[in-house]
């Protein structure tokens, strides 16, 4: 089946393909404190989808798609507008990135079926490492797998790159979690075990 000129079907296609969501978390804090960190945040994530969307692909060769939040995530209605938005793309991996301290229940991504990892930038100024270790212990608390990524060199804080180890476990997080999106609800765990469910058609496992 080909869908070259069909417009239609390829919006179909790409619809039914996982997208990774970027949040940008920051520190809620107004009058100085929020202010100062809106654009390292938001550069953060954009920085995070070029990454992945220039690396990536998926199984049938079109380039993995981000979607960021409309604005950083400093309390629980912009976590809920993300959220919304989220679920109106088709993501099914999330990825949060800071580099500071954020209210953490306030701004955590706490859907249960959601693949999600945490970059908490090492900075000089307000570093994320903080925010990165209270989130992972309270979804350690609530029982939600969540990956840290976290860079070995310490950066200044206007430094926009992306080291290259942080780079290695954005990428290799951004893989692992696309395969769990695309197998959900979808009989994996049946392939090459059973014809049609039909009794006696089912292969014996000792034999794979």
């Amino acid at each position: 089946m080909t869908f070259k000129n069909n417009s239609k079907a390829k919006i179909r296609l790409q619809g039914s393909i996982p997208k990774i969501g970027i949040r940008p978390v920051i520190d809620g804090r107004r009058k100085g404190v929020r202010e100062s960190l809106e654009e390292q945040t938001m550069t953060m994530a954009k920085k995070a989808a070029d990454l992945i969307s220039n690396n990536l692909r998926h199984s049938n060769g079109m380039p993995v798609e981000c979607v960021i939040a409309d604005s950083t995530i400093g309390g629980v209605v912009e976590a809920a507008n993300a959220a919304e938005k989220f679920a109106r793309e088709g993501v099914g991996v999330s990825l949060t990135v800071t580099p500071a301290w954020c209210y953490g229940t306030e701004v955590m991504d706490t859907d249960p079926l959601t693949p999600k990892a945490i970059w908490g930038f090492n900075g000089t100024e307000r570093p994320g490492a903080v925010y990165l270790a209270a989130a992972l212990a309270g979804y350690n608390q609530k029982g939600l797998h969540t990956f840290s990524i976290y860079g070995k060199e310490v950066q200044d804080s206007d430094d926009t790159s992306i080291p290259q180890d942080v780079k290695e476990k954005l990428l290799l997080f951004a893989k692992a979690g696309l395969a769990v999106a695309e197998m959900r609800n979808k009989s994996y765990l049946g392939i090459g075990g059973v014809s049609m469910g039909i009794v006696g058609s089912i292969v014996d496992q000792d034999f794979f």
